[in-house]
């Protein structure tokens, strides 16, 4: 390994900084574990002096470990959120029921939820009646009257 003998703890840097740029070019959340094994590798050689076979193992270590923390630290995928609806709002408010701001004249009208106004779409209904959340299109919510 005459490159990595050559420029010592410099090229653990390079390396470290090689893998971080490319965690944001595809990122996956597994560069970066490996990119900073390579930094502490780095900083590790810079302080005490290390043959390059000596060096390479303790980035295999630090590496081995960092993605073990890494998957302790990151959600697994696809488990459930704490808060589903978080960029699908008007999916959260489907089943709910809301007092109509405008009345749904030609199957469009309004509804106030909490400090924002809601276009709604369904059957024609006068203002101040409640209505029922059937679905959501976009930032359109699906209505229809709620009996009695």
């Amino acid at each position: 390994m005459p490159l990595l003998s050559h420029l010592g703890p410099w090229a653990w840097f390079v390396l470290g900084g090689v893998l971080l740029v490319a965690e944001i070019a595809a990122p996956g959340a597994f560069l970066l574990w490996l990119g900073l094994a390579a930094l502490v590798t780095g900083a590790i050689a810079y302080t005490v002096a290390l043959a390059w076979q000596v060096e390479v193992l303790v980035f295999a270590a630090l590496a081995v470990v960092a993605v073990l923390v890494g998957r302790r630290v990151t959600p697994a995928p696809g488990k459930a959120s704490d808060r589903p609806f978080l960029n699908r709002r008007p999916e959260g408010f489907v089943g709910r029921v809301f007092t109509l701001d405008a009345p749904i004249l030609g199957g469009v009208g309004r509804v106030r939820i909490d400090d924002t106004v809601w276009r709604v779409e369904g059957p024609d209904v006068a203002a101040g009646r409640d209505v029922r959340v059937t679905g959501a299109d976009g930032a359109t919510l699906k209505v229809e009257p709620v009996e009695g």
